[in-house]
C-alpha cells in the first residue's frame, strides 16, 4: 500500500486517512478514503489501466483533469474516466481491453422533473480567477452560484508548492500556492450570498439561456442573468513516436498525483517543454523525491522565468534547449526517452540523438484556454465574461486579479452606482500577465563588512515581494514597483526575511560580521527531503549552476518565520561567498546517456493524434493530400475526433499537420462542437440522475 505513496515532502504534511478496500480485476487492494481511483491505482503501481480498442496501445492517464478519455476504467459496471470518480468501499473497477460493453440499465431511469433553477451571476470553475470574483460579488451581495467539476475548490492552486511571483498586495505574492487557494475558498465558503456546487460539471449554455449541471451526478438546469467563465485550460498534447504509451502525460496531471494526493508517480522522469509549468513541475518532483533526468525545450531558450530555470540547474537537472523529443521507448509502458537538436525551424538533426533512461515522459508544452462555455453563452444570448485561463493563459497570480476585476465588473451590471475600476488597475493586470524580460548581467557586489543580501535575478519578472517584506527598506525596486529589478541599498539588519519569501530562491545573505576571511552564506532550501546536514559537504554552484567547489554546512533548519524554507548556512572563502548561490543534490549518474542505440526513421506517420480512436498522423495526412480541408470529414473517415473526449487533444495537432502542408487557415474548416462538454449517460436526462 505505500509502496508508491509519498511519506516525506518538505512541504506538504503527511496525514494519515482511513482506507478502504476496493478489487482491481478481482484482486483486493487499499485506498484511501476519498482518494480518486485514478490516485488509488498508481499508489498500488497500477499505471495500465487497458488497452486501446483499434491499435491496442496502453490506457492510462495523460490529463488528470477530466479532459481527455485515456483513463476510462469500468467501475461497478460503468464506463467511468478514473481520474474523476472517488474509490467507494468495495468498488469493482476493471481494466478497459478493447471497446467497454455498455451496462444493462432497461427500466431504471424513470422520467421525472428536473429541478430548474435561477440565480442572478453562474461562475464556472473555482480556481484562482472564479474565487476572486466570487468575493467581489458576495461584498456586494450578488446572489451567484460558483460551480467546480473538482471536490475540493482552489483549482490549479491546490497544485502548487512553490511561493508565488507578482504583487504582495495583488496577488500574494510569497505565499504558497496551496495557501493561497485555501484562504479564497475558505472565504468563498463563508459567503452569504455565494452557494457553492463542488463536484459539479457544466455540460452546455443552451440556447434557452439555461445551463445543463451535472451535480453530484444529479442533472439540474440553472438559469443565471450573467456567465462569468472561469474554467481555467486543458494541456496540449503532442506528435512524437510513442506517444501513446503508458507513463506520457501531462504536467498537471503529474503535480495532481504528487501535491494533491501524494502519489509518487515514478522514479525517473524526464520533462518535454521549458515554459513555467514544466519548470515547476520538475520542482515538484525533487521535493517529492523523483529523479529529474532532464528536460527538453525546443526553443533556444526556456520559455519560463529563469529564477524557476535557475532553480532546477542549480539543484544538479540538466536542460537542454534547442531539443525536441524524438521518441518515447518501450513496448507498453516508457523504458526511456530520445531527444535530438533541432534546427531554427525545429526539424531534427540527424545524428544528435540522445537517449536516456526514465519511466515517466511528462508533456508540458503549453495550455489552451477552455472557451466553449463563453462562446455559448453567446450564441444564446447570456451576458458571459471570462477570467483567468478561460480568457487568456497567464500566471495563477495574474488570474485571480484579473477575476477580481470580472467580478467589479459584473457587479457594475448589476449596480451601475458601484465603484468604477481604477484605471491603474488595468495598467497592473497587464504588468501581471507580462511575459518576462530580457536577461541582465548581475551586479557584483564590492561589500565585505556586516551582513547584507545578494540579489541573483537577473530578468524582470512580476515579482516584487522582497522589497515589499524588508523592514529595513534596504531592498528597491529599481524601475516599475511591481516588475523591476531589486536593488540593496544599505542597513541590512540579517532579518532573513527576503531570503525565505523570494519565490526563485534568488536570494542569500552573507554575513561577514564574525569572519572576514570565510564568511557565512545563508542559502535557502526547499527540497531538503534531500538532507543536509550540520557536518556535511556540499557541492555549491552559482547561479547557473557552475560548480565552485565543496563548502562546510555549518547548520540547517526551517525556523517559525520562515513558511517551510529551510535555512542552510555554509562557511566559504571571500572569494565565492558572494557567488554562492545553492548547491547540487541530483547526481550526474542520474542523467547518464544511454549508450543502447534506440532505431529511429523520423517517419511521423505513426505519431498519434487521436488518443481516444487511436487515429495516427499518417492516416490524417493522407487525407490532407488528397484535398480534406474539413475537419468534420476528416472525422467522418477516420474517427479523429469522435471519441468520448470530443476532440479536446487532437484538434491541435491536425491544425499542425495542415498548417505542415501549407493549408491556408481561412481555408480550414474546424469541428462542429459537441453538444455537451463530457459524456454524461442518457439516464441522468430522464430522472436528474435520482
Amino acid at each position: 500500500m505505500t509502496k508508491n505513496r509519498i511519506e516525506q515532502h518538505p512541504v506538504l504534511p503527511i496525514v494519515g486517512k482511513e482506507e478502504v478496500s476496493f478489487y482491481w480485476n478481482k484482486e483486493k487492494l487499499f485506498a484511501k478514503k476519498d482518494e480518486i481511483i485514478s490516485s488509488a491505482l498508481f499508489a498500488n503501481g497500477i499505471k495500465v489501466f487497458g488497452h486501446n480498442h483499434k491499435d491496442d496501445s496502453a490506457r492510462g492517464i495523460f490529463c488528470a483533469n477530466g479532459q481527455c478519455a485515456k483513463c476510462t476504467v469500468i467501475a461497478n459496471g460503468i464506463p467511468v474516466k478514473a481520474c474523476m470518480v472517488e474509490v467507494q468501499e468495495n468498488m469493482f473497477i476493471e481494466r478497459v481491453e478493447g471497446l467497454p460493453t455498455l451496462p444493462d440499465v432497461e427500466g431504471q431511469a424513470q422520467i421525472s422533473d428536473i429541478e430548474n433553477i435561477e440565480t442572478d451571476v453562474l461562475i464556472i470553475g473555482g480556481g484562482p480567477a472564479g474565487l476572486s470574483a466570487s468575493i467581489q460579488l458576495n461584498e456586494n451581495k450578488i446572489k451567484t452560484i460558483l460551480i467546480d467539476d473538482k471536490n475540493k475548490l482552489g483549482g490549479k492552486l491546490v497544485l502548487q508548492t512553490h511561493k508565488f511571483f507578482g504583487s504582495v498586495e495583488d496577488s500574494y505574492a510569497g505565499m504558497r500556492g496551496m495557501d493561497i487557494g485555501s484562504m479564497l475558498a475558505d472565504e468563498v465558503k463563508q459567503s452569504e450570498y455565494v452557494e457553492v456546487w463542488r463536484s459539479s460539471t457544466a455540460l452546455y449554455v443552451f440556447n434557452d439561456k439555461k445551463v445543463g449541471i451535472l451535480k453530484d451526478g444529479v442533472y439540474k438546469l440553472v438559469t443565471p442573468k450573467i456567465i462569468l467563465n472561469a474554467a481555467g485550460a486543458r494541456e496540449k498534447f503532442l506528435r512524437f513516436k510513442g506517444n501513446s504509451l503508458s507513463g506520457v502525460y501531462g504536467a498537471g496531471a503529474f503535480q495532481t498525483l504528487v501535491n494533491r494526493d501524494l502519489v509518487k508517480p515514478s522514479e525517473n522522469l524526464f520533462i518535454i517543454g521549458g515554459g513555467n509549468v514544466g519548470i515547476i513541475a520538475g520542482y515538484h518532483a525533487l521535493q517529492a523525491g523523483i529523479n529529474v533526468v532532464g528536460l527538453a525545450e525546443a526553443a533556444p531558450k526556456c520559455g519560463g522565468y529563469k529564477v524557476h530555470e535557475d532553480k532546477l540547474t542549480r539543484l544538479g537537472v540538466p536542460i537542454y534547449t534547442s531539443h525536441s523529443i524524438v521518441s518515447a521507448n518501450g513496448s507498453d509502458s516508457v523504458k526511456s526517452v530520445t531527444i535530438a537538436k533541432v534546427d531554427e525551424n525545429f526539424n531534427i538533426i540527424e545524428g544528435t540523438e540522445k537517449t536516456y533512461e526514465c519511466d515517466t515522459v511528462l508533456i508540458a508544452v503549453g495550455l489552451e484556454s477552455v472557451a466553449e462555455f463563453t462562446d455559448e453563452a453567446k450564441s444564446a444570448g447570456i451576458k458571459v465574461f471570462a477570467a483567468g485561463d478561460a480568457s487568456e493563459i497567464a500566471e495563477a497570480s495574474s488570474a485571480m486579479f484579473n477575476g477580481k476585476i470580472a467580478g467589479i465588473k459584473i457587479v457594475k451590471e448589476f449596480l451601475p452606482e458601484a465603484k468604477e475600476i481604477p484605471e491603474a488597475w488595468y495598467t497592473k493586470a497587464d504588468i501581471l500577465k507580462s511575459h518576462p524580460g530580457e536577461l541582465q548581467e548581475i551586479e557584483t557586489s564590492t561589500l565585505e563588512e556586516g551582513i547584507f543580501p545578494v540579489l541573483h535575478c537577473k530578468q524582470e519578472i512580476p515579482c516584487n515581494p522582497c522589497s515589499t517584506v524588508c523592514p529595513e527598506g534596504a531592498i528597491f525596486m529599481d524601475g516599475d514597483p511591481i516588475k523591476g529589478l531589486p536593488k540593496y541599498s544599505k542597513g541590512c539588519e540579517g532579518c532573513l526575511k527576503c531570503l525565505t519569501i523570494c519565490p526563485g530562491l534568488a536570494i542569500t545573505l552573507v554575513d561577514f560580521r564574525k569572519d572576514k576571511e570565510n564568511p557565512t552564506v545563508f542559502l535557502p532550501y526547499e527540497v531538503y527531503n534531500y538532507s543536509i546536514q550540520k557536518g556535511d559537504k556540499a557541492t555549491c554552484v552559482d547561479v547557473d549552476g557552475n560548480e565552485l567547489g565543496f563548502f562546510e554546512v555549518l547548520g540547517a533548519k526551517a525556523t517559525k518565520d520562515s513558511d517551510r524554507t529551510q535555512i542552510v548556512r555554509i562557511k566559504a572563502s571571500k572569494e565565492v561567498a558572494k557567488k554562492i548561490v545553492g548547491f547540487k543534490i541530483q547526481t550526474k549518474k542520474v542523467s547518464e546517456q544511454l549508450f543502447e542505440k534506440i532505431p529511429h526513421d523520423h517517419i511521423q506517420d505513426n505519431e498519434v493524434i487521436c488518443l481516444c480512436e487511436g487515429v495516427t498522423a499518417g492516416e490524417i495526412r493522407e487525407l490532407v493530400r488528397t484535398g480534406a480541408t474539413d475537419m468534420n470529414q476528416i472525422k467522418a473517415v477516420t474517427r479523429a475526433g469522435m471519441g468520448p473526449c470530443g476532440y479536446k487533444t487532437c484538434e491541435n495537432l491536425i491544425k499542425q499537420i495542415f498548417f505542415a502542408e501549407k493549408i491556408a487557415q481561412e481555408d480550414m474548416v474546424l469541428n462542429i462542437r459537441r453538444p455537451l462538454y463530457v459524456e454524461v449517460p442518457l439516464g441522468k436526462f430522464a430522472n436528474g440522475g435520482q
